[in-house]
């Protein structure tokens, strides 16, 4: 596919690093800086206004098939994707926002304007991390088809009693599986030989009535105080605290700028904002850090981010939650400390795939930068469909983990067949996305 990508900052730059190998990828950023290091990738590069038209044109937006504006200004991305619309009817388009006046989820269609999605990286991941602060025991939570299949990343504790037994024997509730295991920062797709070891991190997707019963076997009997504090007042800080702010917590918000502080206080009634540095040992003792349920790092600020985790985690946080907007170096943030570590990035990244992939993928999300697991629709006369599984010629790093059929959820075994119209969860490793694609395409 020939992709335009409109801006080479972070986002822009993964993006392209993702696609760059498939797809022939053009960018365009303003800055000179920016250029040359996506230079670096196996891209073209163009430098000016990614939203003047003169320049699409000579990009050949008319023979493009995607374009993708993620710079930093939210109107440069919405004109971008307008004017590329109307060099270029077919193509489709992918608008990256913050402001909340434009957008209210993680992502939203405006096809009325030119825009086949409009994404807010920031509300995405305020909303994966809002999933993770309502159930303690997860590491990471999504969902899939309307809610009815459910994904859980958990950590297996010394008193879990799954540990030392044989994935076999482990006695794991009905419509569900462990599509995964990570030990040592390796990922392997489990079989029923494999042993349970603590500190293992597991994935299991099923029923999600099933999946809250397995997370059970996860609970730490701590009492819990009900106290969640915020580090940074930004995009994300914001939406979380919009998101949680109906729940039963008790909500603390630390943000270092004076301004931003005191119209927060004003609109967040029932939140405790504080003007001062979430790295400040003393001002974190003043606050009872030690106390929290959670202890979120949003700031804008990678570096300040994984200190003020680890500096919670030392005094005593249960858990602590930081944002990198370098999504490699999420795994670095948990090796040191880091119970969870989140890139706003990813979600863009997950969006933009859905489109090159072309094969209906209705949802997708990533573990660790590992393994996908992708919602899809069986569509008739694909490879997949209308044959048992055990009889098809599915790769090693991929597995079905739930078929829905209209409301039944089935956890499939080798002489199940999917039918067209099925939705399809599916887990893969990222070298193996391409045989799952030749399968439902």
């Amino acid at each position: 596919m020939r992709v335009i990508i409109i801006g080479a900052g972070d986002v822009g730059y993964h993006v392209a690093e993702t696609l760059c190998q498939d797809n022939d990828v053009f960018i365009i950023d303003k800055d000179e800086k920016a250029c040359n290091r996506a230079r670096e990738l196996d891209v073209q590069v163009l430098q000016g206004n990614g939203a003047d038209v003169k320049l699409l044109s000579r990009a050949n937006v008319r023979e493009t098939e995607l374009v993708v504006a993620v710079t930093g200004i939210d109107e440069v991305n919405i004109v971008a994707c307008m004017a590329s619309k109307l060099l270029n009817p077919k193509l489709k388009t992918i608008a990256r926002v913050s402001n909340p006046d434009y957008i209210d989820r993680p992502v939203s269609v405006r096809e009325t304007v030119g825009i086949n999605a409009m994404i807010c990286p920031e509300l995405s991941l305020a909303s994966e991390i809002n999933q993770i602060l309502y159930i303690p025991e997860a590491i990471d939570v999504d969902s899939f088809v309307s809610g009815q299949v459910k994904m859980m990343e958990l950590k297996v504790g010394k008193e879990n009693p799954l540990v030392g037994k044989k994935l076999s024997d482990s006695a794991l509730p009905d419509c569900c599986i462990m599509s995964a295991i990570i030990r040592d920062s390796e990922l392997m797709i489990p079989h029923g030989d494999d042993v349970i070891q603590l500190n293992d991190r597991v994935v299991i997707v099923g029923k999600t009535e099933a999946v809250y019963e397995t997370k059970k076997l996860f609970e730490e009997h701590e009492r819990s105080s009900g106290k969640i504090a915020i580090v940074g007042g930004g995009d994300v800080g914001y939406y979380l605290i919009k998101l949680l702010y109906k729940a039963n917590f008790k909500l603390t918000l630390i943000e270092v700028d004076k301004k931003r502080s005191e119209e927060l206080a004003q609109e967040l009634e029932k939140v405790l904002v504080i003007n001062g540095d979430g790295t400040d040992i003393n001002l974190m003792k003043e606050e009872n850090i030690e106390s929290m349920d959670a202890v979120v790092a949003v700031t804008d600020s990678d570096e300040k981010n994984l200190l003020c985790s680890l500096l919670a985690k030392r005094m005593g946080a249960k858990k602590v939650i930081a944002r990198t907007d370098r999504p490699h170096y999420a795994e670095l943030f948990e090796m040191v400390g880091v119970d969870v570590a989140m890139s706003p990035i990813q979600a863009t990244v997950n969006e933009v795939l859905k489109f090159t992939m072309g094969i209906g993928i209705q949802s997708m999300v990533t573990i660790e930068e590992k393994a996908k697991i992708l919602e899809l629709i069986a569509k008739k006369g694909s490879k997949i469909t209308n044959k048992k599984l055990k009889d098809v010629k599915f790769p090693k790093g991929a597995i079905v983990c739930a078929i829905v059929r209209e409301d039944d959820v089935i956890i499939p075994d080798g002489n199940e067949k999917i039918i067209p119209g099925d939705k399809v969860v599916i887990f893969s490793l990222p070298s193996d996305l391409h045989e799952v694609e030749k399968l439902f395409g």
